[in-house]
Order: structure tokens, then sequence, then C-alpha cells
């Protein structure tokens, strides 16, 4: 049986649809069907301009964001698919928090759904720090299919991962 490490949390019956795609190379086909475009967004700047813009739209009053860029170091084999931090440093007699947003650099190539999926799930941690019921709908809010998103994310990792794939489509 082929370990789907990334959807080890999801129904025993979904992992074999999965795994039945996979076995007819067809899980490639599944996801060109499903997302056949790929993002623009190339830089950090444009990056920052997405990601400001979409907090613009949905949060408003969520702290600022000083950086967001695209971080070749995220290690999405330990579920880094995005960080969200906050660097505190001492300018003057205050104490500031900059708040950051990286994106693992593997998304550069990936269809635009997903890049907005990975930004979304970054910019709800402005507000919300746990992956709790919250969270989750606070994603949803601003992303109405962002569950099914997660998912097929979720697969596209599985496939660039299959020998053969040459990790992009």
């Amino acid at each position: 049986m082929i370990p789907l490490k990334y959807l080890q949390a999801y129904p025993v019956a979904l992992q074999d649809k999965v795994r039945e795609l996979i076995a007819q190379q067809r899980l490639g086909e599944y996801l060109a069907r499903r997302y056949p475009d790929r993002h623009d967004v190339q830089s950090d700047k444009a990056l920052y301009a997405y990601t400001t813009a979409l907090k613009q739209q949905h949060l408003r009053n969520a702290p600022g964001i000083d950086k967001v860029l695209y971080d070749s170091k995220l290690d999405v084999v330990q579920r880094a698919l995005g960080l969200h931090t906050a660097i505190s440093r001492v300018q003057g007699g205050k104490l500031k928090a900059k708040k950051e947003i990286r994106v693992a650099s593997v998304f550069k190539a990936a269809a635009p759904e997903f890049l907005n999926m990975i930004v979304v799930h970054e910019l709800a941690h402005l507000k919300e720090h746990d992956h709790n019921k919250a969270f989750y709908q606070l994603c949803t809010y601003m992303l109405p299919d962002y569950h099914q998103l997660e998912l097929d994310l979720r697969i596209y990792l599985t496939w660039r991962e299959l020998p053969g794939s040459g990790g992009e489509r």
C-alpha cells in the first residue's frame, strides 16, 4: 500500500481513491484538469502586493504585515507550506513586533488557487494563532472552498513526490 503522508488525516475511502489514481497514473491528469493555470505572482514584491490586497479585502482590522516573501528554505516535508512570524526588535526605547509571512518557494509554480489558499491560511493566523474552529471559520470566510483546496493541495504535494512526476506538471 502506498503511504500518503499528506493525506493521513483523511478518510480511508478518500485515500483509496487517490491510491487508485496513482496506480492508474492519472493523478497528474486529475490535477491538470482541475487546476490548469499557473499564477504570475513570481517575485517577493508581487507576493507582498497580492497578500496585502487580500488582507485589505478581508481583514482590515488585523495587524499590518511588514514583510511577505517566498522562502526556499521552507520544507514542505515538515509541513511548512507557509509561515507567519512576529520578529521582535528594539527600536529606540520601544519593542516592536514585525509581522512576516513566508511562502514555500515550491508554490511559485503552483496553481493560483493553491497560492491563494496558502496566503489565506497565513493571513488567518494574524487573528487566530491556533488551528481551531475559529481559525478555520475565518479561512472559509475569506475563501469559501478552503477545505476542498486544502485537500487538493495535499493531493498535489503527494503527486509531486511520485517517481516520474518531475515535481511539476
